[in-house]
């Protein structure tokens, strides 16, 4: 296929024209789109292709995909190729992405203009698939048309599996909106994230997937199989975490993404949530009580980075250390049972129940919750604070 091959500082990419029949031919859709009567099944994805069965898993859960809005939007495009008889039906380039390495055949005499050769498999839709659905309809109804309507593409190819990753968190978020708590998985994937983004990004994955935590398969994130019950979203906890790492970057001046920074953060909420339930002893995972509900947990984070602050001993004995400072939690336990909570946690939303709560524990155990707003000291002994 007759292509432009596009550089732009270290990356190599392609412009090419398809024809309408055959751009549905080297494509595979990630979820069903449906028309009238009609409908477009999903193709099948193999267990080895990672990066597909990621955007498959998003596409078909998350809320901005509903088949409402799919529908709808596929007929409103369809509808528009319908009518476009002097503007183009398609002006803008559908993204496709294969990890395949495609042999390039410049054409003298030109160094940017040849044969590009086609991938084996289908290519992947980064960004274009509702076009391409409402396409497929429409040709359906005006087969005629294939001949004379041009898909410009523009393909990635060879890159590797975390470009495809970023190029599709780097679209999606933005228009079409996808959950944080979906997001929070690349960020360690993402090239453009910051270091204390992709830190947090990794506790909170060990916090989910390892045999020791207490929050293991408690934690609600995409693609959870577990069938315990969820204690908090992976975006909350993910939030709590990078807000503490956050402030130590700006303490330290920078924040090292290493396994060693990674197993540190979480050992420290690790053995933090375990002295936290045994102080709390029944009322910890107490459907009856609220202490291991997303406000209470969010504000036990901020405690634990208050207290991995300001404690320096060693680690060995650091949960019957903790314990004992979290002992006075114990007096207050009936606060938290769930028949009259909110009344004495008052509140105008989440965010001031959280910052309430974290006041409260933060003076049970002498660590002062710092000012909203406020000025902020950033020594040795507060440069965990968040």
């Amino acid at each position: 296929m007759l292509a432009t091959q596009i550089r732009q500082k270290d990356a190599v990419f392609y412009f090419i024209a398809y024809p309408a029949r055959d751009a549905l031919d080297k494509v595979r859709f990630m979820r069903r789109y449906y028309d009238e009567g009609a409908q477009l099944a999903p193709n099948h994805v193999g267990k080895e292709d990672e990066i597909a069965r990621f955007v498959a898993a998003i596409e078909r859960t998350d809320a901005a995909f509903q088949r409402e809005l799919s529908q709808a939007k596929v007929r409103a495009i369809k509808n528009f190729y319908e009518t476009a008889n002097t503007q183009p039906p398609i002006p803008g380039t559908v993204l496709l992405f294969t990890p395949e390495h495609l042999a390039f055949h410049p054409i003298a005499p030109y160094d940017n203009v040849g044969n590009l050769e086609e991938p084996l498999e289908k290519f992947l839709i980064i960004d274009g698939q509702h076009r391409l659905a409402a396409l497929h309809f429409y040709l359906k109804d005006k087969p005629d048309d294939a001949g004379i309507v041009l898909v410009p593409c523009v393909i990635f190819d060879g890159q590797a599996a975390d470009f495809a990753t970023e190029m599709f968190v780097t679209i999606n978020s933005t228009a079409t909106r996808i959950n944080k708590s979906h997001l929070v998985d690349l960020y360690e994937k993402v090239s453009w994230e910051s270091p204390d983004k992709k830190l947090a990004a990794r506790v909170v994955e060990r916090l989910y997937s390892e045999q020791d935590s207490p929050l293991r398969y408690r934690i609600n994130r995409l693609g959870g199989r577990s069938q315990k019950e969820k204690w908090i979203l992976q975006a909350e906890l993910y939030n709590e975490l990078h807000r503490w790492i956050a402030a130590d970057r700006e303490a330290r001046g920078r924040v090292n993404v290493t396994d060693h920074e990674v197993w540190r953060y979480y050992g420290l909420v690790r053995d933090f949530l375990k002295a936290a339930g045994r102080v709390w002893g029944e009322a910890w995972g107490s459907k009856r009580h609220r202490i291991t509900e997303a406000v209470t947990l969010k504000a036990m984070v901020r405690i634990c980075a208050q207290l991995a602050g300001t404690d320096e001993l060693p680690a060995e004995d650091r949960v019957s250390r903790w314990e004992e400072r979290l002992a006075p939690w114990t007096q207050k336990t009936g606060d938290f049972r769930e028949e009259g909570f909110y009344e004495r946690f008052p509140a105008k939303g989440q965010v001031e129940r959280v910052a309430r709560i974290h006041r409260e524990l933060g003076r049970l155990v002498g660590l002062e919750a710092p000012s909203p707003g406020g000025p902020r000291r950033r020594g040795r002994k507060d440069q965990g604070e968040a």
